[in-house]
């Protein structure tokens, strides 16, 4: 975790999830580390850990089975890729407006904009 950031911890665990299963590194079925295992790993609390856990299963992307650890539901990846895709063009459009409220000019943008063309839809350079 960057404790640099704003965002507490367990959002930071969260959000970490939601990109590692938005960007693919994450497929349905994959079991996640334990709660004690992230917690290590975040090197946070375990009940920071566990909390961003019910966070992920309250938006089902993940589920708990006793026992056998944390699973990727079905539908998770998708879940993820559509919240992350929201969450980006909101913060997108929000720099956009600070930019334009800035004085930059929209011309510069939209060529700066217009520069990244050349990417593909997961931000890429494409051949």
């Amino acid at each position: 975790m960057d404790p640099s950031r704003d965002a507490h911890p367990c959002q930071q665990i969260v959000a970490a999830v939601l990109d590692a299963l938005s960007g693919g590194e994450l497929a349905a079925g994959a079991k996640l580390p334990s709660v004690r295992g992230m917690a290590a790993e975040a090197l946070v609390n375990h009940n920071t850990a566990a909390r961003a856990y019910r966070d992920l299963e309250q938006l089902g992307v993940v589920r708990g089975e006793n026992g056998r650890g944390v699973f990727v539901t079905r539908g998770g990846p998708g879940i993820a890729r559509r919240m992350r895709r929201a969450q980006t063009l909101d913060a997108f459009q929000v720099a956009m407006h600070e930019a334009l409220r800035a004085g930059h000019d929209p011309a510069v943008l939209a060529r700066l904009l217009g520069g990244l063309g050349g990417l593909s839809e997961n931000g890429r350079r494409s051949a």
